[in-house]
């Protein structure tokens, strides 16, 4: 009898073992995050960073409107995390545009018609 109760516990673990190894499927989200972009410096420092954080899956820079759009998977990572992320690297992400980018306006645009300069990084 002893015997018959080891063989079935075997046959139970052998067939939950396949099923113990199965991770739960991707569950790949998109962000965009308006980043305060200077140069292509700027980008590679983000790309280089962000690039290897546990979930991105892909991650593409514009320096032209200031966005990363970051494609991870939200089973390792979320929203708040990678924007802490960006923040250990100095380059703080919104989700939100800045109040200029929703006003249509350029940064250059909005200095120049306050008449200050623009600072540089």
């Amino acid at each position: 009898m002893k015997g018959n109760t080891m063989k079935k516990i075997l046959i139970l673990l052998m067939a939950l073992l396949p099923m113990l190894g199965l991770q739960a499927k991707p569950n790949k989200q998109t962000v965009t995050f308006y980043v305060d972009l200077h140069c292509q410096g700027c980008c590679d420092k983000v790309m280089k960073h962000i690039a290897y954080e546990p979930g991105v899956k892909d991650i593409h820079c514009d320096l032209k409107t200031k966005t990363v759009r970051v494609t991870y998977d939200a089973n390792k990572t979320d929203v708040p995390t990678l924007q802490k992320a960006f923040a250990r690297i100095g380059k703080p992400a919104t989700t939100t545009p800045p109040a200029d980018a929703r006003s249509g306006a350029t940064k250059k645009e909005v200095d120049a018609s306050s008449g200050a300069s623009t600072p540089s990084h």
